[in-house]
C-alpha cells in the first residue's frame, strides 16, 4: 500500500564504465606503493647493509634493548659482551642499530 514497485534501470556505460570503476582502485595502490611499500623496502635494505657490515668493536643495540660490544662476528648470529666477560650470542637480524662504529685497520 505505501510501498512503490521498483524498475529495473537500463544498464548504461558499457566498457567505459567498467574501465573507470578500476581507476580509482589502480590510483589507491600506486598511493599505498609509494607512502608505505616503497619507504619500507628502502628501510629493509639499510638494515641488511647495515647488518653485513658489522665488525668486532662495534657498539650495538639488539631489538631487545640490550646494549653491548661486538666480539665475534659469524654467518647468522654475533657474541655480544654486555659486561665484563659475560657474552650473549644473538642472530644478527635482531640488532636494530649499531651505535659506536669502530675504524677499519689500515690494511683493510
Amino acid at each position: 500500500m505505501f510501498i512503490t514497485p521498483a524498475y529495473a534501470q537500463t544498464a548504461g556505460g558499457g566498457a567505459a564504465g567498467g574501465l573507470a570503476s578500476f581507476v580509482p582502485l589502480i590510483l589507491i595502490f600506486i598511493i599505498m606503493y609509494f607512502l608505505l611499500i616503497r619507504p619500507q623496502q628502502k628501510k629493509l635494505k639499510e638494515h641488511k647493509a647495515m647488518i653485513e657490515s658489522l665488525r668486532r668493536g662495534d657498539v650495538v643495540v639488539t631489538q631487545g634493548g640490550i646494549i653491548g660490544k661486538v666480539v665475534k662476528v659469524r654467518d647468522d648470529e654475533a657474541e655480544i659482551e654486555i659486561a665484563n666477560g659475560v657474552r650473549v650470542k644473538v642472530v644478527k637480524h635482531t640488532i636494530q642499530q649499531v651505535m659506536n662504529r669502530t675504524e677499519p685497520a689500515k690494511g683493510e
